[in-house]
C-alpha cells in the first residue's frame, strides 16, 4: 500500500495506530493490512452492515433509534502491552471502588486533604439510604468500563470513568462477529466472547449478597424496550443465561425482592435500567429507590452496579483520581489520567481561563460528548461565551488538556483513511475487589474527518479489538 493510498497525519499531530509517520505499515498491521490492497472494500463494509442489521443491532428500543456502525478494519494491540492496560485498570478499578467506599463511610479522603471539601456538592449520586453498609461480596462497582485515549507520544491515558451503567459489552461482540470473518486466523487472537460469557457469568454469581434466599435468583433488569441499550441487555442476559426482566416483573415483599409471576426470591439483580438514582433532586424516592432500598439495607439484594456509584465518575473528581490512587492503595497509577483541572479551585480556575483556547472544557454532569467546547477549535466569541458561563458557575466544569487522540485506518467511502479513535475496555469484579479485564473492548471511532467526539450518538461508530496472544 503506497503512501499515497492514507493520508498519514503530519508530525506534531496524532498519531496513526497502523502507519508511521513516513507512511510505512507499523509492523504489527502488517499482516493485516497486507489484505487490502486488493480487497473490495465496499463490498465488504456493505457486508458488516448487513451482518448487524440482519441481528437487529442497533441503538434506541421500541419509539425508534439508530444502527450501530461498524468499521470492518480491526484495531490489534500487543499482549504486552494489553498486560500493561489489564494491570493498570485493575488498579484504577480499585482506587474508584475505594473512593465510592469511602463517600459512603468515613471520607478520609476529604478529611485528609486529598480531595476538595466540597466534593460531592453538586453530585447527584452519592446515596446517603447506603451509608454505612457493609462491603458487597465482591464490589460497588462490580462492571467499570474506562475510556482510554493514546496522546501523541504513544501513551494511553483516561479520559473518563464509567462506573454507573457502563454500556458496550455486547456491542464489542457485535463488531467481533460482524468483522473476525472477513479475515483469516493467521493473527492469533484472545476470545473475547468466551470470556465475556465466563467473566459475566462470574461476576453475577460471585456477587451474592450475606442474606440471599434459599433459591435466590439472578436476573438482568431493564426499564424496557425503550432504553437505547435494549439490544445489549437482551444479548447479555442470554450469554450469562440469566433472565431479562423489567421493573414491572418485580414486587417488594418486606425486605426481599421477588418475581411479580411466581414469588421466586431476586438475589442479584445486573441493572441496567435509565434510573441510576435512589431518591430525585427533592429527596423523594424515585421507583427503584422504593423497591430496592430495603432490601439493601437488610443484605438481602446485591446490584451490579451499585447505587452511588456515580460519585467515582462524576467529571470533577478525575481531576483527582491519579493522586486517589497513591492514597488508597501506596502505588501510583500504572495508567495515568488525561490531565485535569477541577474549576472549584481558584488556582485551577485562573489558569483555565487564561488558557482557554488551549484545552477541552465538559460539564460536570454531561455524558455523551454533549455540551464539550473544545478551545482549539473554538472561535473568539465562543471563548467569550464559555468563559462568561464557567465564570458564574466554575463547580460545574472541568478543563482538560487537548490530547491529539490517535488515529486509525477506517474504510470511508470504499478507502482508507484515518480515523480518531480511543479505547473503553471493562473490568468486572470476580471476587472481593478483584477485577478481571476482557480483552480488548469497544474502540469507538469518529467518522467524519477531523472529529474528536467519538459517541455513537453523535455519529461515531465502532471497531473490532483484537488482543494478539503473543
Amino acid at each position: 500500500m503506497s503512501r499515497s493510498a492514507y493520508a498519514v497525519p503530519p508530525s506534531g499531530g496524532s498519531l496513526d495506530e497502523a502507519f508511521e509517520r513516513n507512511g510505512a505499515r507499523r509492523p504489527l498491521y502488517d499482516a493485516l493490512l497486507s489484505g487490502y490492497a486488493d480487497a473490495d472494500l465496499a463490498g465488504r463494509a456493505d457486508q458488516v452492515t448487513a451482518h448487524l442489521a440482519e441481528r437487529g443491532v442497533a441503538f434506541g428500543g421500541a419509539a425508534g433509534g439508530w444502527p450501530f456502525v461498524v468499521d470492518q478494519v480491526p484495531r490489534l494491540i500487543e499482549a504486552a502491552e494489553w498486560a500493561h492496560v489489564d494491570a493498570g485498570l485493575q488498579r484504577r478499578a480499585a482506587t474508584l471502588e475505594a473512593f465510592v467506599a469511602d463517600m459512603h463511610g468515613e471520607r478520609a479522603c476529604i478529611t485528609d486533604g486529598i480531595v476538595p471539601p466540597d466534593i460531592l456538592a453538586g453530585c447527584p449520586f452519592h446515596e446517603p439510604d447506603l451509608d454505612g453498609l457493609p462491603d458487597p461480596a465482591t464490589a460497588r462497582i462490580a462492571i467499570a468500563g474506562m475510556d482510554l485515549v493514546r496522546d501523541g507520544d504513544g501513551e494511553l491515558l483516561v479520559l473518563e470513568d464509567n462506573c454507573r451503567t457502563p454500556s458496550g459489552l455486547a456491542y464489542a461482540l457485535a463488531a467481533r462477529d460482524a468483522v473476525r470473518s472477513l479475515h483469516g486466523d493467521d493473527i492469533a487472537i484472545r476470545d473475547y466472547r468466551a470470556e465475556l460469557q465466563a467473566t459475566l457469568r462470574q461476576a453475577l454469581t460471585a456477587a451474592l449478597p450475606p442474606n440471599a434466599a434459599d433459591g435466590g435468583e439472578i436476573v438482568l433488569m431493564s426499564d424496557g424496550q425503550d432504553n437505547t441499550a435494549w439490544y445489549e441487555h437482551n444479548t447479555l442476559a442470554a450469554l450469562a443465561d440469566v433472565d431479562l426482566l423489567v421493573t414491572e416483573d418485580v414486587r417488594l415483599d418486606g425486605t426481599q425482592l421477588r418475581r411479580r409471576s411466581t414469588g421466586a426470591p431476586i438475589a442479584v439483580v445486573y441493572r441496567r435500567t435509565d434510573i441510576d438514582r435512589l431518591r430525585s433532586d427533592d429527596g423523594s424516592p424515585t421507583s427503584l429507590g422504593e423497591l430496592f432500598v430495603p432490601a439493601l439495607q437488610a443484605g438481602t439484594l446485591s446490584l451490579l452496579n451499585a447505587f452511588g456509584t456515580g460519585v467515582a465518575d462524576d467529571k470533577r473528581v478525575h481531576a483527582h483520581v491519579d493522586d486517589l490512587t497513591t492514597y488508597y492503595l501506596g502505588e501510583p497509577p500504572i495508567i495515568r489520567s488525561v490531565p485535569t483541572l477541577d474549576l472549584s479551585e481558584p488556582a485551577a480556575l485562573d489558569e483555565a481561563l487564561d488558557r482557554a483556547g488551549e484545552l477541552v472544557f465538559k460539564p460536570r454532569d454531561g455524558h455523551g460528548g454533549y455540551g464539550v467546547v473544545i478551545g482549539p477549535a473554538a472561535t473568539p466569541a465562543q471563548l467569550d461565551a464559555l468563559r462568561a458561563e464557567v465564570r458564574a458557575a466554575p463547580a460545574g466544569w472541568i478543563a482538560q488538556d487537548v490530547v491529539a487522540l490517535s488515529t486509525h485506518p477506517t474504510v470511508i467511502d470504499g478507502v482508507l483513511s484515518p480515523r480518531h479513535v480511543d479505547l473503553r475496555p471493562f473490568a468486572l469484579a470476580t471476587g472481593p475487589r478483584q477485577w478481571a479485564v476482557l480483552p480488548g473492548g469497544l474502540t469507538r471511532v469518529a467518522l467524519a474527518a477531523g472529529e474528536l467526539v467519538v459517541n455513537s450518538s453523535r455519529g461515531g461508530g465502532g471497531k473490532d479489538t483484537w488482543v494478539l496472544t503473543r
